[in-house]
């Protein structure tokens, strides 16, 4: 596996990011490769990073995995400011870069959507597009969900828009869309890029989940890919 980034970002908060990018990081670091999950903005506390920071074997350490955090649970830019405090580009790509030096795969979690503010003037698409990483577009696999999915991806960069991959994650009461919006999205995206995974709740806790043979099979089939844009 050639050395590479990869980010993860979602459709909304709470869609499955953190726990996706931990199974991810820890199947990799399984199979040998040095990877690591990073975290670099959050707000509303740092169970994320710490998640992240365990499936990351405890290196590096929790303030490189996650160096800004701030406390109030509503949009990093907006807690940093509630702390008097700012965040910039330049500084988060920094501390990605130093760490791109260390290890051959990060993967490297957003926060909330897309779009929203990580801090002055930025978001996950300006570290996509600064970073020339492999986008990972998260959604529940539930109603609305190829209408979202298409809305993040029409954001994307172009560049990254063809290197990106879908993940649905069935969410905990499923509807009937679940079963369709897979074969729906793959009429306007490669469905080769689009990928499903088994809900990815409270029992899927840090990384037990891999324990569980059809979760390992989703990431691995997913992890695999990487290996063409890596």
């Amino acid at each position: 596996m050639r050395p590479g980034t990869i980010l993860l970002t979602g459709t909304d908060t709470g869609v499955g990011k953190t726990v996706l990018t931990a199974l991810l990081v820890r199947y990799l670091r399984e199979r040998g490769v040095n990877a690591v999950a990073l975290k670099p903005v959050c707000s509303g506390g740092r169970d994320d990073a710490r998640l992240l920071h365990a499936a990351s074997g405890g290196v590096p350490a929790l303030d490189e995995i996650n160096p800004w955090h701030f406390r109030a649970p509503v949009a990093p830019s907006l807690a940093a400011r509630q702390e008097r405090k700012r965040v910039r580009l330049a500084e988060v790509l920094a501390q990605v870069r130093r760490m791109q030096k260390r290890f051959d795969v990060l993967l490297v979690e957003g926060a909330g959507g897309l779009l929203s503010p990580l801090g002055e003037d930025f978001n996950s698409r300006d570290l996509i597009e600064s970073l020339s990483a492999m986008p990972v577009v998260v959604c529940p696999n539930r109603l609305g969900a190829v209408n979202q999915v298409l809305l993040t991806l029409e954001a994307l960069p172009r560049a990254a828009r063809r290197k990106a991959r879908v993940v649905l994650v069935s969410p905990p009461r499923p509807d009937a869309s679940r079963k369709t919006n897979a074969a729906l999205l793959a009429e306007h995206f490669d469905r080769e890029r689009i990928f499903r995974l088994p809900w990815l709740g409270e029992r899927f806790e840090g990384t037990r989940g891999l324990k569980e043979s059809r979760v390992r099979r989703a990431v691995e089939k997913l992890a695999s890919t990487f290996q063409i844009f890596l």
